[in-house]
């Protein structure tokens, strides 16, 4: 997605603050922000109409539902196949995100698994997809840096 909008002060502070409290409440924002109901509302609306705030939902951990292995996996597909591969890797469960990359390989995806023999099975699995010439899995030890963007928001917030 390329998002042509820039963001304005009022927008860094609207989203630093559903950063830090996601279940922020639009007047609770106004409150803590010392901005109208109002402007924040229409900044809210105007985020999400825009594609810049997703829609509202928990990060659940893959390891509270039995999935306790995370692996990255780099997918290198024939030309002319993507659509259909990635209509594959959207049926399968344990793909929890896929991005077009560069480099070495088309697509790298982050999967999950029960254990080591589950992350064999699910790479079997993406093996046997049509249109995929061969996989490179890495195994994710830990996550150290979590998702973040307040750090690219800070600056423009002050």
């Amino acid at each position: 997605m390329s998002l042509v909008r820039r963001l304005d002060t009022i927008d860094a502070r609207i989203l630093l603050a559903l950063d830090e409290d996601p279940r922020a409440t639009v007047l609770g924002l106004s409150r803590q922000l010392g901005l109208a109901r109002g402007t924040v509302q229409a900044h809210l609306e105007r985020l999400e109409s825009d594609g810049v705030l997703h829609r509202f939902s928990r990060r659940l951990a893959p390891a509270a539902l039995g999935f306790s292995v995370s692996a990255f996996v780099m997918i290198e597909i024939h030309q002319g196949q993507q659509d259909d591969t990635l209509r594959r890797l959207r049926e399968t469960p344990e793909v929890l995100e896929v991005h077009g990359i560069t480099g070495d390989g088309d697509l790298m995806c982050r999967v999950v698994a029960r254990d080591a023999d589950d992350l064999y099975r699910v790479g079997q699995e993406l093996l046997s997809i049509p249109g995929v010439v061969r996989t490179r899995t890495s195994l994710a030890m830990r996550e150290l840096v979590p998702y973040r963007v307040d750090p690219l928001l800070s600056d423009l917030a002050d």
